[in-house]
């Protein structure tokens, strides 16, 4: 019988030492002895399956990539230190120089950075394309492009894309598409239902979900994972068993903390938009956004994270921030805390002002991470900013 996500959450384990430990011990070691030569060779060799070294494989990393496995459904996975080193990872493993890198305009800043300052040291080469103009897309698309890579919702504007329709177009030309699913969650959207070949995420955010630790996890096809491990097995950018173990036990709880991230947001998105103070709120599942429907169709519900514009553009934006008192102002999101980012001068401040401008961030935008404190507590904080 198919057991239901929340119940896959928590009901999943590994536990090679298979003792009486109700929750799943931690497996503090860099190295792994063997019984005796033979089964130290046949371990190095790949002929019998086992821990050899912590950059390898560690019985919590195993957990938590089968319960991520479990909860995306896909076929295979692997856990990196962070979400960058992710999406940095799965880039090297499957790309070589002279291959090309089809993605969409609205990319985290440190995706941006790989994308055009690191892979083009490789002979690795992007095209960007606007979310919301699907005709540009197969235009774009040349004879070495092996990639295709998006965000949705996207970082920080909010944008949503057709994962249905973009995969169709990935399979007619050969390409494998990527998803940074970070903001949504497997418990909100599953893009392997819609086709796609591999899943992204930084652990950090809603997995973790309380602000303690860094991860990342690369999740889908058996074959391209394989890549991936070969890779990563030796450049090394493996996740903690420490950190593995708290987002494996955060796992238990996301169903329930998303529901709350997401009933607060779309409270915080319906009031903003009745707001004298601010001219656009995006949020996936307001009825005002641009593809509401989309978004209806593969989310069960429309996230954690609020963005919203002030009309007073960038002044109008720091000074809400200082008048705050209880969010936070953090370089994260996902936290069980609200967490309030003025993405222009922060997490995008690289780019230059026609980057930003092309990305829709403007001036005055503002990136609520909606956290599970009472609705009514954020409403006020961020209305007494806004009056200030």
């Amino acid at each position: 019988m198919t057991k239901e996500f929340e119940t896959k959450a928590i009901r999943t384990s590994f536990d090679t030492n298979k003792r009486e430990e109700h929750s799943t011990a931690l497996y503090l070691t860099s190295s792994y002895v063997f019984e005796d030569a033979e089964e130290m060779r046949a371990k190095f060799a790949g002929e019998l399956e086992g821990n050899i070294y912590s950059r390898y494989s560690n019985s919590n990393t195993t957990e938590l990539i089968e319960k991520m496995k479990a909860l995306e459904g896909v076929e295979a996975g692997w856990a990196t230190a962070s979400g960058m080193a992710a999406i940095f990872t799965t880039f090297g493993a499957l790309l070589q120089s002279g291959d090309h890198v089809l993605a969409c305009k609205s990319v985290f800043g440190s995706t941006h950075n790989v994308l055009t300052k690191i892979l083009p040291k490789w002979g690795i080469t992007y095209t960007y394309v606007d979310v919301n103009n699907t005709e540009s897309w197969e235009d774009a698309i040349q004879e070495n492009t092996k990639v295709v890579f998006v965000e949705t919702p996207t970082n920080p504007g909010l944008d949503i894309i057709d994962l249905e329709w973009l995969s169709e177009l990935a399979r007619k030309h050969q390409l494998i598409s990527i998803i940074d699913n970070c903001f949504a969650t497997p418990y909100l959207q599953q893009p392997i239902e819609f086709g796609f070949d591999l899943i992204l995420h930084s652990a950090t955010k809603y997995l973790d979900g309380q602000g303690r630790v860094t991860g990342g996890l690369i999740l889908g096809k058996q074959s391209l994972i394989d890549q991936v491990e070969a890779f990563a097995r030796h450049s090394g950018p493996a996740l903690s068993p420490f950190n593995a173990w708290i987002i494996s036990k955060s796992l238990e709880t996301l169903s329930i903390r998303m529901d709350r991230h997401c009933e607060n947001a779309l409270k915080l998105a319906i009031w903003l938009e009745d707001h004298e103070e601010v001219a656009l709120v995006k949020y996936p599942h307001l009825p005002s956004h641009p593809n509401y429907v989309i978004a209806k169709k593969q989310m069960k519900q429309g996230g954690g994270i609020v963005s919203f514009e002030l009309k007073g553009g960038l002044t109008s934006g720091r000074n809400f921030l200082n008048q705050l008192a209880m969010i936070s102002l953090t370089a994260n999101l996902g936290d069980t805390r609200s967490i309030a980012t003025h993405p222009a001068s922060t997490t995008h401040s690289k780019l230059s002002e026609e980057e930003r401008m092309e990305l829709g961030i403007t001036p005055g935008l503002i990136r609520i991470s909606v956290g599970l404190e009472h609705i009514n507590d954020i409403i006020n904080d961020i209305e007494k900013a806004l009056k200030q």
